[in-house]
């Protein structure tokens, strides 16, 4: 009877031990929570300092994130929602699903920055990459004049999509629809996601893939492979600034706030180089990782304000789908 009581009370200590640990739960895109993504090292390091279980939730790429965010609602099991970017924001604003935020740092963005909702805590450009021994298009209208063989994203579950929506639609305006067009048959395939198109084109499937600028520095710093290159084109390379913010129905507001400050300092930004493989939002003390010198740097910045992003986005997405069903 001693041991079973025993057994008992290591139970019952042991529950309420786990009772007593909160959880904050963070809804990103699955690149982010894989074995090679910044999810692990940022997990490990924020609950050294916050005393909880920190769990990631994979949910599609940034818009399918939006989307999971919205059919939720208010029942939500996130806390916070992190991998949304400004093409998104108005539309997450939108929602009301979202609550203010306090997050003072120097952002080292190319842009202003100023948002009560969300927080950047990466950047990078958009660009097309391809195998450095083979000549590459230099600006749209070459591309779809080429035979080169494209795989992109889906914009409608697909951050990286969508900004390459509104990259043609912010470099050639009323000229989009005949931009769209011209590529139609440059196109093998459109993923759901980043990591499936990433991975048809290393596979050999594609000629080039829609990526970013940082997306060499891996291959550089990882594989000590120098065998991949972003195309530069001279009508300019549009951006993406990725950011996170807490859910007006988290349970864990303090311990929301508590990570969004985490997310910004050095902690977290030395991680975001070499495993997102973007520009961290506040550069760490020790700089860039060697390497990162090397990436193409566009000479014509592009981004659309939230407000106009989220104005031409169902125009944009309808050029291309009508261009594709040609």
């Amino acid at each position: 009877m001693k041991s079973l009581f025993l057994a008992s009370a290591l139970v019952a200590a042991a529950s309420a031990a786990t009772a007593e640990t909160p959880e904050l739960v963070v809804y990103t895109y699955d690149s982010f929570v894989s074995e090679w993504g910044p999810g692990p090292a940022v997990e490990a390091a924020f609950e050294e300092t916050c005393g909880c279980d920190l769990k990631f939730v994979g949910a599609g790429d940034g818009a399918a994130l939006l989307a999971r965010v919205k059919l939720e609602g208010a029942r939500s099991d996130a806390d916070v929602v992190l991998g949304l970017d400004t093409n998104l924001t108005a539309a997450a604003k939108e929602t009301g699903l979202f609550a203010p935020i306090s997050v003072s740092v120097d952002y080292a963005l190319p842009v202003a920055w100023s948002d009560e909702m969300f927080a950047p805590y990466d950047w990078g450009y958009f660009a097309f990459v391809h195998n450095a021994d083979t000549p590459a298009p230099t600006n749209f209208k070459a591309l779809g004049e080429s035979d080169a063989k494209i795989v992109i994203q889906d914009p409608r579950s697909s951050t990286p999509g969508l900004g390459l929506l509104l990259w043609v639609k912010a470099a050639y305006g009323a000229e989009a629809p005949a931009i769209w067009a011209s590529l139609s048959d440059n196109f093998v395939t459109v993923t759901k996601g980043w990591s499936e198109a990433y991975g048809l084109f290393l596979e050999g499937e594609a000629d080039m893939v829609l990526s970013y600028t940082t997306s060499p520095a891996y291959h550089l710093i990882a594989e000590e492979d120098a065998s991949k290159a972003a195309a530069v084109f001279d009508e300019g390379h549009y951006m993406q600034v990725e950011v996170a913010g807490k859910l007006a129905a988290t349970d864990q507001p303090e311990l929301a706030d508590q990570f969004l400050a985490f997310m910004v300092s050095d902690a977290f930004q030395s991680i975001i180089p070499t495993t997102n493989w973007m520009y961290p939002a506040v550069v760490p003390a020790e700089g860039l990782p060697a390497g990162f010198e090397t990436l193409v740097s566009p000479e014509k910045s592009l981004l659309l304000p939230e407000g106009e992003a989220a104005a031409v986005r169902d125009e944009a997405l309808g050029e291309w789908l009508s261009a594709l069903s040609q």
